[in-house]
């Protein structure tokens, strides 16, 4: 890797981690719970399923809104 790709990476990876951190410390504050014990798998994968979901709206909303800004 040279200098430019291993700088995206840390950045990637710093920031990444804080967006983890924050969130997961923001949850569990919210919800009082423990994710990796009072959640069983079909839950966690129907967040899951619902959080990509989310996702791909919010990115064709954001497509819709870069290629015709009003």
């Amino acid at each position: 890797m040279n200098e430019s790709q291993q700088a995206h990476l840390d950045y990637i990876l710093r920031e990444s981690g804080l967006l983890i951190t924050n969130k997961y410390v923001k949850g569990a504050l919210k919800y009082n719970s423990d994710l990796s014990k009072d959640y069983t798998a079909e839950q966690l994968l129907n967040e899951a399923i619902n959080e990509a979901i989310d996702q791909v709206t919010y990115l064709l909303t954001l497509r819709q809104k870069l290629l015709d800004p009003k």
